[in-house]
């Protein structure tokens, strides 16, 4: 007879839905935050333009939730099965830039960003530890 398959409890799935959702922010804000800004400005030019952005401070408390966020997970799972679904935030964020941004997606990149989703796949039917409290005994 075949065991159980276990299950991944809430608090894990809650938290890495909002990593990709917050990791997604994170890329596009700060995106956002460096638009328009000439390749060639200087690090001073960048740093004050980019901190006069609202996109700028949008990355940074997107930054702050996400620690307390991944806190969260890190206690409920192993940080080999839980890592690697944040890699999901590369398929939101081709689609947003793609969308959003009008960036031009090639076929190269659609492949990777599948080849990555192929990968998430993988991991997640790999055998994990997660419960109260994960980690050495």
């Amino acid at each position: 007879m075949k065991p159980a398959a276990k299950t991944i409890p809430a608090v894990v799935v809650g938290g890495l839905i909002a990593a990709i959702v917050l990791d997604t922010v994170i890329q596009i804000a700060w995106k956002r935050a460096v638009a328009g800004i000439p390749t060639e400005a200087s690090f001073t030019t960048v740093a004050g333009a980019a901190g006069a952005s609202p996109f700028f401070y949008a990355a940074m408390a997107a930054f702050a939730v996400q620690f307390f966020n991944w806190l969260r997970v890190l206690k409920h799972a192993d940080l080999s099965f839980a890592q690697p679904f944040t890699a999901l935030s590369y398929v939101s964020v081709l689609a947003i830039s793609s969308h959003s941004l009008h960036e031009n997606i090639s076929a190269a990149k659609v492949a990777g960003v599948g080849l990555i989703f192929v990968g998430v796949v993988f991991i997640s039917r790999t055998p994990f530890h997660t419960g109260e409290e994960s980690g050495p005994p």
